[in-house]
């Protein structure tokens, strides 16, 4: 069947046979998608037993829960960001901090604090190595901007996620911080661990058929926002990580690698320093605000 007769096929399904109202942007997505499949099979001779066993794939993928693991695992979050990127520069909104992928273990509702945060509970106190980070939220011409929102999370020493991680304590390694009159933040913590995908869930799974590994270095996960500034998720990964500049889920980047500063003595720590550059808001670029649903505790 060539591509035009698909074409043709997939418009009198599709198309042709609505006789109720239509959301023209789900048709428009629902005609682009199912054509680009149906050539896929045509051009590939892919057989029945091979759309079944997707199928089965998907279902099992559903009930693991773990399409926000797979969609950055497939470098789909990570297109979305660039497509972001590209729709800001051609509004001339430059200079702002990097992007990164916000990931599937945000959990909304943490405690606020003003200034400065304690975000681990203490439980791993003596296994951790204790990190001190701080720095100032900029916005336009280079200002400090009080009365940000830098809400914060991360992983323990186990790679896990509190909310997820039952094991853990309400709300453990997540915060959300306001900047002071200074625009500044500040928060102690532990010095996260990487973490590897679930070995028996779906998105091993696909990742062990195309030779690829699931596992992130160790990072630590943004969101900042401010009245009249576009919303930045981000994140910051650890230097040194063995998986650094080979994360499975291609959320490394440039400008996102600060400096780890480690002092020894009595109370030996280590320290971060990052500063946010917020981009002003804009109507001529897409809402930095992505809609999807998040966990909330």
């Amino acid at each position: 069947m060539t591509h035009t007769e698909i074409d043709a096929l997939v418009k009198s399904w599709i198309v042709d046979t609505a006789t109720r109202p239509v959301n023209p942007r789900v048709q428009q997505i629902a005609v682009r998608l199912l054509g680009d499949l149906y050539k896929a099979i045509e051009d590939l001779d892919i057989q029945p037993s091979e759309v079944w066993k997707g199928l089965e794939y998907l279902t099992f993928t559903g009930s693991r829960n773990e399409f926000g693991l797979l969609a950055p695992g497939i470098g789909l979050e990570r297109f979305l960001d660039m497509r972001a990127d590209e729709a800001e520069a051609k509004a001339g909104l430059t200079g702002g901090t990097p992007r990164a992928i916000e990931g599937p273990l945000y959990v909304a509702g943490a405690p606020e604090s003003v200034g400065y945060a304690r975000l681990d509970d203490g439980t791993e106190s003596e296994q951790a190595e204790v990190l001190f980070m701080q720095g100032i939220v900029y916005g336009k011409d280079g200002k400090p901007v009080p009365n940000a929102r830098v809400e914060v999370w991360h992983a323990n020493l186990m790679g896990n996620y509190s909310f997820f991680d039952k094991s853990q304590s309400a709300f453990n390694l997540r915060r959300s911080i306001i900047t002071d009159e200074q625009g500044r933040y500040r928060f102690r913590s532990i010095m996260p661990m990487g973490y590897a995908c679930p070995p028996d869930g779906a998105t091993q799974l696909l990742l062990d058929q195309l030779g690829r590994h699931g596992n992130r270095p160790a990072h630590i996960h943004f969101f900042v926002t401010a009245n009249g500034y576009r919303k930045l998720t981000t994140q910051i990964n650890i230097d040194g990580d063995e998986y650094l500049w080979d994360d499975f889920a291609f959320a490394s980047r440039e400008g996102l690698v600060p400096e780890v500063k480690r002092t020894g003595g009595a109370e030996p720590h280590a320290t971060i320093d990052f500063d946010f550059h917020l981009l002003p808001e804009a109507v001529t670029a897409p809402s930095a605000e992505v809609q999807r649903v998040r966990a909330a505790a």
